[in-house]
């Protein structure tokens, strides 16, 4: 029972403020009593002013008239921030709302686009399956991928396509692996394995492709032997 009474008085003296934190408040909430009063004052003596009902000796006409150009030239220009940052809220609005309807109508035309390729899909898969030959299918896909090509034409999309032979360029080619070919020099295409994509100058998706690798330098000196 003892031990508990201990740990509870000790409990107490930690969240009881000592002396020093108590004068530290008192010193704090005095101090915040004094700004408060003199921003009173000093909007009294500004409010006076304005309306002229500032009683001063003559002499200092001057400074009255000066501290009431001062406190019209503050509310002006208050006045034009709050104006100016208002227009700026306003603008921002405004741009966020174009930007979204752009980015809609963009979608739109894609896939506005897109709609009559998923028509022709539909229409070959009511066909017949055993009144459909082999060629009829082919010919079938080819004029579906051409359709999508053209399509993707229209949004300025470009296939990079390159050759057996070609040199391989890092920026529009991806190099899967290395595959000597007889006849292609090294660093150059000897395989492609897909096709790559570009929109506009950027490169969208890079063309696949196997590269003969460059040769090691003993069997590059055994060839010049």
């Amino acid at each position: 029972m003892n031990e508990t009474h201990e740990h509870t008085e000790d409990q107490n003296a930690d969240t009881e403020p000592t002396q020093e934190q108590q004068e530290q408040q008192e010193q704090l909430a005095q101090a915040q009593r004094e700004a408060e009063e003199h921003a009173a004052r000093m909007e009294s003596i500004r409010h006076l002013a304005l309306n002229g009902e500032l009683e001063t000796s003559p002499e200092n006409a001057e400074i009255i008239e000066a501290l009431v150009d001062t406190i019209r030239l503050r509310d002006e220009m208050q006045d034009r921030l709050l104006r100016a940052a208002a227009d700026h809220q306003n603008f921002q609005r405004r741009a966020s709302g174009n930007e979204r309807e752009a980015r809609t109508s963009a979608t739109q035309g894609v896939v506005q686009s897109l709609i009559p390729l998923l028509d022709t899909f539909e229409m070959a898969m009511t066909q017949d399956p055993e009144k459909v030959s082999a060629q009829t299918v082919l010919d079938g896909v080819r004029m579906l991928r051409d359709e999508f090509m053209r399509l993707l034409g229209n949004y300025g999309v470009t296939p990079i396509s390159p050759s057996v032979g070609d040199e391989f360029n890092p920026v529009e080619h991806a190099a899967m692996m290395q595959q000597p070919a007889e006849g292609i020099e090294p660093g150059h295409i000897s395989l492609v394995m897909g096709i790559g994509f570009k929109l506009g100058d950027r490169v969208v998706r890079p063309a696949k492709v196997g590269v003969v690798p460059q040769p090691e330098d003993g069997q590059a000196l055994d060839e010049e032997g």
